[in-house]
């Protein structure tokens, strides 16, 4: 038996997040820097870390019970420490060493099993049955306690935005670029605390662009309108069909757990044929965030796995571009869905066809349908297929024109830097080729080109 107990992987630790961010803080702290006396037996995981004040503070999870304390003043549970600690145990092995807990951690777990006795005492019947009821009553007050602080966040962000409008956008006390009402990044973290992490990004991106260059202020007033139809898709959320609802939520930073999408009451699986297009890694601290974009051979629906890794361990769907799965995939709830989670695996992958895609104006008519339904999107993913990348007019970036030379899409310039641009034009040779990417409003971000191998971009 393991002395430190089963670990948990990453995505298990990533769940307990009350949002986004708190995931994302937790993922900068799961490296041995900032901890020390860290241990771990079969029933917790301790260690001190270094914060702002003169004394590191203590964190402390009951691994069996799922239970944390720290000493920060964090109002946030799991706080980042506990998730931090957590996801360094989980990661490398060896990271947390086993060994026997200091006195501080003893009376903690004491004082909770002497609690946890005392209930199941009191409790007809007694044991894990009886408080099941309970643990389902705490969860929808926490759920109750979040709805109300998102409601709060919302309307508070719409009064700053009411009063941007009022003052005018490239104004200077009190508009976008004065200091009257605050800092974008000061209201971002009001929506943190708000344990809104979606309307957090949103208004720092308001605040990235002022002052961004030529336009900005009609850039930022489509934005103020995007975030506005955001705050009051959630103030009148009973109001909105259940699809649009689900997009709201999860816009916001609502999630949902994958257990529940594949076995949960409305689960619905979809078994086809699935072409892995494209899969992408990206890092957020310790964190490994992969992106694995799919497409059903007979159902022809675009999918999106997102899983999260953490130091040292290995994510656990891999999935290189070019492989047919067959697999049941369920989406999660949304007005578009696209997300997903992985079921059950009917046969090992195997290597797959060069996809049929569209052309041009196929593409943008796709995008636009996405948009209909969730006018939040970026992008939404797509397959070019007989496209050409060229230099665009007067050498300004590039783009990718149809065979027919009657349309062309520009280039995201995320893209244009990026050494993924050449391995592109090395693939066409001026000749046209399939690419898979994302279409947006910034243009066709690349992932994966056929030659007639897929190749990541």
């Amino acid at each position: 038996m393991n002395p430190q107990g089963e670990r948990w992987t990453t995505d298990q630790v990533l769940s307990l997040a009350s949002d986004e961010a708190s995931g994302r803080a937790g993922g900068r702290l799961a490296a041995a820097g900032p901890w020390s006396e860290t241990g771990a037996d079969g029933s917790a995981v301790w260690g001190l870390c270094k914060g702002g004040g003169k004394q590191p503070y203590r964190a402390v999870v009951d691994i069996k019970g799922a239970a944390f304390s720290c000493s920060c003043p964090s109002r946030k549970f799991p706080c980042k420490h506990a998730l931090g600690l957590l996801l360094l145990w989980a990661g490398e092995e060896g990271a947390v060493a086993a060994g026997e807990p200091p006195q501080w951690v003893r009376e903690w777990l004491a004082g909770r099993r002497e609690r946890a006795g005392r209930t199941e005492g009191a409790a007809p019947g007694g044991g894990a049955a009886s408080r099941a009821p309970a643990d389902a009553e705490a969860a929808r007050r926490r759920a109750e306690r979040r709805m109300r602080r998102i409601t709060s966040g919302a309307t508070e962000l719409e009064q700053r935005l009411e009063d941007l409008v009022q003052s005018g956008l490239a104004s200077g006390e009190g508009g976008a670029s004065g200091s009257g009402g605050g800092s974008w990044e000061e209201t971002a973290a009001r929506m943190v605390d708000a344990q809104a992490p979606g309307l957090a990004a949103r208004v720092r991106e308001l605040g990235s662009l002022i002052g961004s260059g030529p336009g900005w202020p009609a850039r930022l007033l489509e934005e103020c309108a995007l975030v506005h139809l955001l705050d009051q898709g959630f103030l009148g959320i009973e109001r909105l069909p259940a699809p649009l609802a689900a997009t709201v939520r999860s816009r916001v930073g609502l999630t949902t757990e994958a257990a529940e999408v594949l076995t949960g009451p409305e689960a619905a699986t979809v078994r086809d044929r699935w072409l892995v297009l494209a899969q992408q890694d990206g890092e957020d601290g310790a964190l490994t965030t992969r992106r694995v974009y799919l497409r059903g051979e007979r159902t022809g629906r675009m999918a999106l796995h997102l899983s999260f890794g953490g130091a040292g361990r290995p994510l656990e769907v891999t999935l290189p571009p070019g492989l047919v799965l067959d697999a049941d995939l369920a989406y999660y709830p949304s007005a578009r869905p696209l997300r997903v989670a992985l079921g059950e695996r009917h046969a090992p992958a195997a290597p797959g066809p060069v996809p049929p895609g569209s052309g041009i104006d196929a593409a943008l008519a796709a995008y636009g349908d996405a948009l209909r339904d969730d006018p939040w999107l970026d992008s939404w993913p797509v397959v070019l297929a007989d496209v050409t990348p060229v230099p665009g007019r007067d050498g300004e970036g590039w783009q990718l024109a149809d065979a027919d030379g009657e349309s062309a899409l520009p280039l995201d310039p995320r893209f244009l830097g990026r050494t993924g641009l050449w391995q592109l034009t090395a693939i066409s040779g001026g000749a046209p080729v399939t690419v898979f990417g994302e279409c947006g409003h910034r243009g066709f971000l690349p992932l994966t080109a056929w030659d007639p191998t897929p190749v990541a971009l």
